[in-house]
């Protein structure tokens, strides 16, 4: 039987220290969180790995990287892809969810640690970046996952990328009323998405872009609350026998061997968002078993080859754990932000 229920609130005591200290060590002085020591970096795993640093007490480490967000914001409300340490990023695509997040990113930071000021100085930030995303919202509710260097969309939208603009237009609709603005338009792009993925999720990943195979496309919509109720139950039960590996963790590909720590720990939080504490506590600890000799968690495990791979140990895969481990535990006053889509 899990343990998860019985240890107390804090980062320490779930064993996840060395992992917050890990992910402090790789932000950059300009306040970019790169996967890992001179790695690439892209503005949605920056901002996981920021609520990572917000849940282990990194407050000012976490405001700085909010801060490199609004420095490096482009003018149509997007940043790049992908950022390195020699080209800052350019030329690449940009994506709509990976802008949309510093919504969620800016109201988990001020959830926990009631900063207002950084929550006002970033309000013109989250707008520009949500007005990117819903620029790509079709009439049928999906939200284009891309547009190209030169502002061209891609014709394809994703369940995962859809799904997670949705949960970054309630995180932005929370902020706007905490600051007394009104942004109905995002309430009805909010409601549009959901339409749209109860009517066909399926549809939403189109031509080479299908991603039906993996976890996310599974799980995403109940992680952030586009699905709810009977129809997250319903979405889960599908599949999770065939995505969950015993006593390993949750396959980031069903077609693969291979398990990964991030998914695992994104899949708690939509098991405790269906209401699923139990299973989601037995698949979380299981995760321990991937950390390095220092505490530190690596991408995956391949379960056919018996082999840690790769060998890498992203910043992001720690925030997603210390996310899990704050729904489950409560180790902050946004423990919920992830669970509670009432």
């Amino acid at each position: 039987m899990s343990d998860t229920r019985s240890r107390p609130a804090t980062v320490d005591a779930w064993r996840l220290r060395a992992a917050v200290d890990y992910v402090a060590r790789m932000q950059r002085p300009d306040g970019l969180i790169p996967w890992y020591a001179g790695g690439p970096a892209d503005p949605w795993d920056h901002v996981e790995s920021a609520m990572g640093l917000t849940v282990g007490g990194r407050h000012q480490a976490a405001a700085d990287a909010y801060r490199w967000l609004a420095d490096a914001q482009l003018p149509d409300g997007s940043w790049w892809a992908v950022y390195d340490a020699t080209d800052g990023g350019e030329g690449t695509h940009r994506e709509t969810h990976r802008a949309a997040y510093v919504a969620t990113g800016m109201w988990h930071y001020y959830r926990v640690t009631g900063d207002r000021a950084l929550l006002e100085d970033l309000w013109p930030t989250v707008e520009d970046a949500l007005a990117f995303a819903l620029a790509h919202q079709q009439s049928t509710g999906e939200v284009r996952w891309a547009v190209d260097p030169d502002g061209d969309p891609d014709d394809a939208a994703l369940v995962t990328g859809s799904s997670s603009v949705a949960f970054s237009l309630a995180c932005g609709q929370r902020i706007a009323r905490e600051l007394g603005h009104d942004r109905p338009a995002w309430r009805r792009a909010r409601e549009r998405i959901a339409d749209a993925m109860v009517a066909d999720a399926a549809a939403l990943d189109l031509g080479w872009l299908d991603k039906s195979s993996y976890a996310m496309f599974w799980f995403y919509p109940v992680l952030a609350g586009v699905l709810t109720g009977d129809e997250a139950s319903a979405r889960l039960d599908d599949r999770l026998a065939e995505f969950v590996e015993p006593g390993l963790g949750c396959r980031c590909d069903a077609t693969e061997p291979w398990v990964t720590v991030a998914e695992s720990a994104e899949l708690v939080l939509a098991l405790l968002a269906a209401g699923r504490r139990d299973r989601a506590a037995e698949i979380f600890d299981w995760l321990y078993r991937w950390r390095d000799d220092a505490g530190v968690f690596w991408t995956g495990y391949q379960f056919v080859d018996d082999e840690i791979w790769p060998a890498e140990r992203p910043t992001w895969t720690t925030g997603a754990v210390l996310l899990a481990a704050d729904a489950l535990g409560g180790l902050t006053p946004a423990a919920d932000l992830f669970v509670d889509h009432g």
